[in-house]
């Protein structure tokens, strides 16, 4: 079967890469690991776009090379979405730091309860511990105690992997999708493919859990285990001049 992958970078690495010893993963040895005998991969389309390196300044190298080793794979393409990066301010309900040590000089633990706010003694900061579920009378942190944080966010990717999806199927030039993500936004795409196309489609899920309506959307679902990832690694030294990044 013409079998075409579709792979969501981002949810494959934060769904069953991240902390792991297998970032150095060839995508389409992965698919051949998870999919049924008979699946000959002819394309793998990798989604993904150029991260910054404000938390890691050593990130976008790793990636570059990771990206080099990709294109070694002469069935991968890879398209790029964008990625952004933004600093915001947003209320705060709770602060979860109940029972946590918390580094300071010298070290600090906060035991759920309420706890006076500096320079406002008629207002008091409730702490609860992490996970928690809140009752009825609970009480969380007043309005007027914001956090500022930086954030980053990828955009472009879902949409780009729909679009190539929905273009390949009405093409005609797979007999069988396999689409690696769980992300829900997909859902309505696998179905036209797999309702007014007639071609089946197949979830790949980095992750455990799955939503129910990406699962009912899609003809079959695989799970990505461990041992599959363990055997769909690159070699170490791929060329003279691409190997795996030696900290990873």
């Amino acid at each position: 079967m013409r079998t075409r992958i579709y792979v969501d970078g981002f949810n494959l690495y934060y769904g069953a890469l991240i902390g792991t010893q297998y970032k150095w993963l060839n995508p389409v040895e992965l698919a051949r690991q998870v999919l049924p005998l008979g699946c000959v991969v002819d394309r793998l389309r990798y989604f993904t776009a150029h991260i910054s390196g404000f938390s890691d300044p050593n990130a976008p190298a790793r990636q570059q090379v990771y990206i080099n080793a990709l294109k070694t794979l002469p069935e991968v393409r890879v398209h790029y979405g964008n990625f952004f990066q933004k600093t915001v301010r947003r209320p705060l309900i709770n602060l979860p730091v109940a029972d946590q040590r918390i580094e300071t000089e010298p070290p600090v633990t906060l035991p759920e309860g309420n706890h006076l706010v500096s320079e406002i003694p008629e207002r008091v900061l409730p702490v609860r511990r992490p996970g928690k579920r809140r009752g009825r009378n609970s009480v969380v942190v007043p309005n007027g105690v914001f956090a500022v944080y930086h954030t980053a966010e990828e955009k472009g990717s879902d949409v780009n992997l729909a679009t190539h999806l929905l273009n390949d199927a009405w093409n005609d030039l797979f007999d069988l999708a396999a689409v690696i993500s769980t992300d829900t936004d997909l859902v309505t795409p696998i179905r036209m493919v797999k309702e007014e196309r007639n071609k089946p489609v197949s979830i790949v899920c980095p992750r455990r859990k799955v939503r129910k309506e990406l699962t009912s959307a899609a003809s079959s679902t695989y799970h990505i285990f461990s041992e599959h990832l363990s055997r769909a690694q690159f070699p170490e030294f791929l060329t003279d001049t691409i190997s795996k990044p030696e900290f990873w």
